[in-house]
């Protein structure tokens, strides 16, 4: 028994550009609009991280920054590209790295900070001025 998915938003593309009506544009407009949109999101995402891998003082923060805007971006641009491509094939395919995306990303950030933990690297933290005292939580 074969199965065959057709998702909607490359159908109506095409169908969009078939018709090449007054609906017909419209609808392909506006799939063009947000297909910009997920790219721009996208590509500022990924900007942001690796300002964040500049910017950021130690090891996991760095890490953490990289992470959470990876998986996003990569996200927002793989959805941008789905709305771009008619080819139901290449949806699907775009489909199949989205999900490994989504499970590998966060999955390669925790062992990298897990190996950092257990080779002892400390996390960079504010040190107190001397003028200030540290209340202690023991009386």
């Amino acid at each position: 028994m074969a199965f065959y998915a057709i998702p909607i938003v490359p159908y109506l593309n095409t169908t969009a550009r078939i018709l090449n009506d007054g609906a017909g544009v419209l609808v392909d407009i506006l799939f063009n609009i947000s297909s910009s949109l997920f790219l721009l999101i996208g590509s500022f995402l990924f900007i942001s991280g690796g300002v964040g891998i500049l910017r950021f003082p130690d090891f996991y923060t760095r890490m953490h920054a990289v992470g959470v805007t990876d998986t996003l971006a990569t996200t927002m641009i793989l959805i941008g590209l789905m709305l771009q491509i008619p080819d139901t094939l290449v949806v699907l395919k775009l489909i199949v790295i989205l999900l490994l995306t989504l499970f590998i990303g966060p999955t390669a950030s925790h062992a990298l900070a897990k190996a950092a933990i257990q080779n002892n690297l400390k996390p960079k933290l504010d040190q107190p001025k001397n003028s200030e005292k540290v209340a202690s939580s023991k009386p």
